[in-house]
């Protein structure tokens, strides 16, 4: 007679299924799901909350959808849930029919020129996302991001981040959080102890951050500290190596950079939880029960998007059979999520129609807009946007998870400005435009004939690094002003790129530099340079899905 197996404890299995957050369309249905390889079909999402799995994070749909998504969501957990999303950029990143503000970026370079008025809209800033996040159901922000980007090269945080200088960054950040507090809504600094100075994107490969403890001090740390004084929330963990402190285990799986660090040595006391569990630096060098495993043996509470849920439950419980983890030490991560949840359980979730009531803060983004955008030369003569010559609207769009469904072109038939421009799009999906030849990069002939009004839309870019920063544009503007057909220049996005190519263009040309890619950013922008009377709220052109 063969002996039964044990029956597995129910209790445990809940509180271990508390600790994982994983990943949900923000639509409704199946067929709607944008990332499958990463969003639960609904069968699964909901057998999973049954369970007692304790979070989602959501990407996509409307604010309108999300808000019943949410209510979907919570209606089918047993415990009430941890609602997220990388809102970094105001919740219309995510959302559409939110506030898409400018990148946070932007206000670290306000900083250094009027540090007051930066802060109160860092603090502004805050308090839109909140607002925003918990009209929708949503309880907590996975922002700030507290890298200091000093690497120009750096091809995921760039303009995400709050500034260049450890300064700027815990200042900005600071405010950020009492906005985002004074709502009601959970925020989290990330990606400790500092992604601002890789060369590498964590979602491809493994960064290593060579740099001793002293450096980590001056520079990487004191933004997350300012946050933990503030009273932050949480903190999310960084998939990099810090041979200073751990030389075998990235940050997100290293007891001294969790435990040592970030709760002794800074005192935080908080949530812990990792970045996402299937980013190619992690899932590429552990199995997804292992690394969860690793993460909360390491100190985190909270396992995010592990690559398999149901294989990290079965790896988490085995960890506590064996002893290798303890049950007390999953009772501690438990007890901190519940104390966050308390102090947003007080706020309600908006009745009937609410959500399509929500008003953008149109006026936030404007002026985010209009102090951060930078134009030289002249503008546009007539013979260009007079309709008479033709000519190209020659547009790099950078595809990218940061933007929503739709990525911003404003084509040359919804502007008055472009009568006779041809828009010409160039996007990762696109015929390549360049030739062989190093002096003269464009194939001007595939293109056609007239003058050319240049938009690039390029920003760190996660999961894609910065291929089009790459590409030969320095060259290319040269090759244009040689044979006397560039319009005008605008670059979207990143201000490494725009720099880079200050230095090679023509000051007569029209040109201008705008952090933002939302059409806001777009109309502003063409319009400083003489396009025509654009308007801000067009150019969601079709296909521009990643």
């Amino acid at each position: 007679m063969t002996e039964a197996a044990p029956v597995p404890d129910a209790s445990l299995q809940r509180l271990i299924a508390s600790l994982l957050v994983v990943r949900a369309s923000g639509h409704l249905l199946d067929g709607q799901r944008r990332y499958p390889q990463w969003e639960l079909a609904n069968g699964e999402l909901r057998s999973l909350l049954q369970l007692g799995v304790g979070g989602v994070i959501l990407l996509g749909a409307s604010a309108a959808e999300v808000s019943l998504r949410c209510r979907q969501l919570q209606d089918w957990a047993t415990t009430p849930l941890l609602l997220c999303a990388d809102v970094e950029e105001g919740v219309g990143q995510r959302f559409e029919g939110a506030s898409w503000l400018p990148p946070p970026l932007c206000l670290g370079q306000l900083h250094g020129r009027d540090p007051a008025r930066a802060l109160a809209l860092a603090h502004r800033y805050g308090r839109c996302t909140g607002r925003e996040a918990r009209s929708l159901g949503l309880n907590w922000v996975l922002g700030p991001v507290c890298d200091v980007n000093n690497n120009p090269a750096n091809p995921v945080i760039n303009v995400r981040a709050w500034g260049e200088t450890p300064a700027a960054v815990a200042d900005l950040t600071r405010a950020f959080c009492q906005g985002l507090q004074a709502q009601g809504v959970l925020g989290c600094a990330k990606h400790f102890p500092g992604h601002g100075d890789t060369s590498v994107d964590s979602h491809l490969e493994l960064p290593v951050l060579p740099h001793d403890r002293q450096r980590l001090a001056a520079i990487e740390l004191p933004p997350f500290a300012a946050c933990i004084d503030a009273g932050i929330d949480a903190v999310m963990t960084a998939h990099l190596v810090l041979p200073a402190l751990d030389q075998q285990r990235p940050a997100t799986l290293s007891k001294a950079v969790l435990t040592d660090l970030l709760r002794g040595e800074l005192g935080f006391d908080g949530l812990v939880v990792t970045d996402a569990l299937v980013m190619e630096a992690i899932s590429r060098h552990y199995g997804a029960g292992e690394a969860a495993v690793l993460a909360l043996e390491a100190g985190a509470d909270l396992v995010l998007m592990p690559a398999d849920a149901r294989a990290a439950l079965a790896a988490i419980s085995t960890a506590v059979a064996s002893g290798r983890l303890s049950r007390q030490q999953l009772e501690a991560s438990a007890d901190r999520r519940q104390r966050a949840l308390d102090r947003v359980s007080r706020q309600e979730h908006p009745t009937g129609n609410a959500p399509e009531l929500l008003e953008p803060d149109t006026d936030l983004a404007q002026t985010l807009l209009e102090l951060s955008l930078q134009r030289q030369g002249g503008r546009v003569g007539a013979a260009t946007t007079g309709g008479t010559t033709g000519g190209i609207n020659l547009i790099r769009l950078e595809s990218c998870l940061q933007a929503p469904q739709a990525v911003p072109q404003l084509p040359a038939q919804q502007l008055p400005a472009f009568q006779g421009f041809r828009a010409v799009l160039l996007e990762p999906r696109s015929p390549s435009p360049w030739s062989d030849e190093p002096e003269a990069p464009l194939n001007l002939a595939a293109l056609g004939e007239g003058p050319v009004l240049l938009q690039l839309f390029v920003r760190g870019n996660p999961f894609r690094g910065s291929s089009a920063a790459s590409e030969p544009w320095a060259q290319a503007i040269l090759q244009l002003q040689r044979s006397d057909r560039l319009a005008a220049l605008v670059v979207y996005g990143s201000p490494y790129l725009w720099q880079s190519l200050q230095a090679v263009l023509d000051p007569r040309i029209p040109a201008a530099y705008s952090p933002g890619q939302m059409p806001q950013a777009q109309g502003l922008a063409l319009q400083s340079l003489g396009f025509g009377d654009t308007e801000a709220g067009h150019g969601a052109g079709d296909g521009f899905t990643d």
